[in-house]
């Protein structure tokens, strides 16, 4: 059964993340699009550790929409934490492959 069928196709980043500049409490999405047959699972990486969303936490501020781009509902950012600050990838996975993003990285201004 690792035979790929017809038409199917690894994944291939179409829209990459982009570097962020965002206000604490603010809310912010990180871009990401992938296509691939089928549709490939996009799972994002911070620093290069794997993100949790609300998908793995009901508590989560931060959620994995349709597409494939990482919803933050507000930056977190305290004086002894920097939960969303750091560097992101996107990374898309089928069966075929995977394809992995361009990295952004992700500020929180005015601190």
């Amino acid at each position: 059964g690792s035979h790929a069928q017809l038409g199917d196709t690894a994944p291939r980043i179409v829209e990459h993340p982009t570097d962020l500049l965002v206000t604490r409490g603010e809310p912010a999405t990180l871009s990401c699009k992938a296509e691939g047959r089928p549709a490939p699972a996009v799972e994002w990486y911070k620093d290069g550790e794997r993100v949790e969303t609300d998908r793995e936490d009901p508590r989560s501020h931060r959620t994995l929409l349709p597409g494939g781009s990482l919803f933050f509902l507000r930056i977190l950012h305290g004086r002894r934490g920097k939960p969303d600050e750091g560097v992101y990838v996107c990374v898309a996975r089928n069966y075929l492959g995977e394809a992995t993003s361009r990295n952004a990285s992700l500020e929180v201004a005015g601190e």
